[in-house]
């Protein structure tokens, strides 16, 4: 995926087609859900704003955090 842009299809794709075609355009009337940028009938994701929106929904474990927190203090 080198394009700056993905097709409602290819975020489909992106996301193994645990977001469906619906769910996206309901997202997009409901103006939740990741940005997109709309060119006439033309429906785009921008690339970094579906990872901004991953990061946003990522949820964190505490194994993770104790992880993060060593390797800080191994780091010095």
């Amino acid at each position: 995926m080198s394009s700056l842009f993905l097709t409602p299809e290819e975020v489909y794709e992106r996301y193994r087609g645990m977001i469906s075609l619906g769910t996206l355009r309901n997202w997009r009337m409901m103006k939740i859900g990741p940005s997109f940028l709309k060119l006439g009938r033309a429906v785009l994701y921008p690339l970094s704003e579906l990872e901004a929106w991953d990061r946003k929904n990522l949820v964190i474990c505490r194994a993770a955090k104790v992880l993060s927190a060593k390797e800080r203090e191994a780091a010095g």
